[in-house]
């Protein structure tokens, strides 16, 4: 009797065991629509409920509406999907085009989506706009086109190039997207979510760097963050060119603290800690420039001042750290909400 107590009582603590080292994997892993994205060259991750929560910006919405284009129109009338409200999580995977000049432009995106949809809607209006289907690993995948732009050839001839977007639904909760020239992107996808039963699958880039992010991140990015915002094989920033190449590594996070408020880290990681020291003394002569610059305006009256933005500005904190070169700011709660309220503007603009 007392044997058989033993072994029941050894079972149980085996399957608890297991039951908590699966909940830390679990928690340790990357999110599931970061983990489904294709090979890249970075990542950006949104986790919307935390800053739904703090900002209210889907009230925002509700209380201030905005016209949209006829087409984002006619999206939200066909689907019933208001992203500011039925979002949770996004996840874009940033990829460098080989021809700038190209429909994608320097870069292409891929996406998986998270959040509360009517397939069935959302079905019915992917297959009425879109131009092809394709049937993938149990899946459709509609091609629809978004762009079509008058380019010029080196010989001097006009072309014109169409970009498009694949769409797929992959579960009742889950959306992919990818406005790359060809369906690997999307077939990757696919592929992952089909043997998406590992809490540490994904891409090379999110195995490397994942583990750079900063616990509790409601958003982060990782790699070649800067290549969005490249420019001369320079990476700009409000106007200004930084000092580092456009293929600079990065690891940027957003978390909140329990004072509502944002905290910003951005880490550019370099070869050596000489570089990192190097890098950072370029960064705060430019943020001394800008606070100088912005200092002067307010003295003249030429700009008004924000409170909120101000005191985010004064919160910037450059530093070398080891082989990187740290950036560290707390947004202010107003900041926040100023951002939540222009979020209707900006969004309509963006259809």
């Amino acid at each position: 009797m007392r044997k058989s107590t033993r072994y029941s009582l050894l079972l149980i603590f085996v399957l608890v065991a297991a039951l908590a080292v699966a909940l830390f994997l679990r928690k340790e892993a990357p999110p599931e629509v970061a983990r489904l994205l294709p090979e890249s060259d970075a990542i950006v991750y949104i986790n919307l409920k935390p800053i739904r929560s703090a900002t209210r910006f889907d009230r925002e919405w509700s209380k201030r509406p905005v016209p949209h284009s006829a087409d984002y129109q006619q999206f939200l009338d066909a689907t019933g999907i208001v992203f500011e409200r039925d979002l949770d999580a996004v996840a874009f995977a940033l990829h460098r085009m080989d021809d700038p000049n190209g429909p994608n432009g320097p870069v292409a995106y891929s996406e998986v989506f998270e959040g509360r949809f009517d397939g069935t809607k959302l079905a019915a209006y992917l297959a009425s706009i879109a131009t092809a289907k394709e049937n993938y690993a149990g899946h459709d995948i509609y091609t629809i086109p978004v762009a079509t732009e008058t380019a010029t050839t080196a010989a001097g001839t006009k072309v014109q190039l169409t970009r498009s977007l694949r769409v797929a639904q992959l579960g009742y909760d889950t959306i992919a997207a990818s406005n790359m020239p060809t369906p690997e992107q999307i077939h990757s996808i696919l592929d992952r979510y089909r043997a998406a039963a590992s809490p540490f699958a994904g891409s090379s880039l999110l195995a490397a760097r994942y583990k750079d992010v900063p616990l509790l991140s409601s958003a982060w990015a990782i790699g070649r963050v800067g290549l969005p915002f490249s420019e001369n094989g320079k990476v700009t920033a409000f106007g200004l060119q930084l000092p580092m190449p456009e293929d600079t590594t990065f690891v940027a996070s957003l978390r909140f603290t329990t004072s509502l408020k944002m905290r910003v880290r951005i880490d550019e990681i370099l070869p050596t800690e000489a570089e990192a020291k190097q890098s950072a003394e370029a960064l705060s002569a430019i943020l001394g420039l800008l606070r100088s610059i912005q200092n002067v305006q307010s003295q003249l009256g030429q700009r008004h001042q924000d409170p909120a933005m101000r005191q985010f500005l004064d919160s910037i904190k450059i530093a070398p750290e080891r082989d990187r070169a740290t950036l560290t700011a707390t947004v202010p709660e107003d900041l926040l909400k100023e951002v939540a309220s222009a979020a209707p503007e900006a969004a309509s603009n963006s259809h």
